[in-house]
């Protein structure tokens, strides 16, 4: 009996995780679908446009690398933007540290290639809530929900894709989905400061080859940001 409960307890946590990811997926669902169209019109096989969000497994970078693709850019410069854009994953594992330290190697390694946005969202909330031993599970089920709607959603953009004539101009899109996603977090004077450093030099360094002006531009407003913190 103790063991059936624990494993309903486990189930339980699992489905709560699933269940709180699950309006998230109403805007990552669209935002993969395009990534898949994109891949596609970049000159990725189907293959590997759908091993890139399973490997990758990472929105923002995933836009960037395609289209650095997409202009031959130097594999060394591609990781590196890789890299630099995906440096926030950094402090989202610091944040969640506390709560999965207690986790054997194997939970770790599963929950930190589960570690997006989205999925980092409704989870630190739910730790911060709530203190019982299968919260790792809540972080599994929250995880997988996102993973799955991603893979789906990057499949369905791959087919349109092949269906879509360049000249509609898709990229455009992405534009218009990095500024929903970056301008929520701007609620402060540092992030502002910030967020407007990184766009003027991103604008005044828009001649980099390679798109080395966004790795400027996220170094400049790194720097800021921390500037205005210290002077808050």
């Amino acid at each position: 009996m103790k063991k059936e409960a624990l494993q309903q307890n486990r189930v339980s946590s699992f489905l709560h995780g699933v269940k709180a990811e699950l309006p998230i997926l109403i805007g990552v669902t669209p935002f993969g679908m395009i990534y898949g169209a994109l891949a596609a019109n970049a000159g990725l096989t189907n293959i590997e446009a759908q091993a890139m969000s399973s490997v990758v497994f990472a929105g923002s970078a995933q836009f960037l690398l395609v289209q650095l693709f997409a202009i031959n850019t130097p594999a060394l410069i591609m990781i590196l933007n890789g890299i630099v854009i995906n440096l926030r994953h950094v402090l989202y594992s610091a944040s969640v540290a506390p709560y999965t330290n207690h986790l054997n190697p194997v939970w770790k390694t599963i929950l930190s290639y589960l570690l997006t946005d989205e999925a980092y969202a409704v989870t630190i909330m739910h730790y911060k809530e709530k203190t019982y031993r299968w919260q790792h599970y809540f972080f599994l089920g929250a995880g997988m929900a996102l993973w799955s709607a991603w893979q789906i959603s990057t499949a369905i953009g791959i087919f349109i894709g092949a269906q879509v004539p360049p000249s509609w101009g898709l990229d455009f899109s992405l534009a218009l989905t990095f500024i929903a996603l970056a301008v929520p977090p701007i609620n402060d004077t540092p992030s502002l400061f910030a967020a407007l450093t990184a766009g003027i030099t991103a604008l005044l360094t828009r001649g980099l080859p390679f798109k080395l002006n966004l790795i400027a531009a996220a170094v400049v407003g790194v720097a800021a940001g921390v500037l205005g913190e210290k002077h808050e």
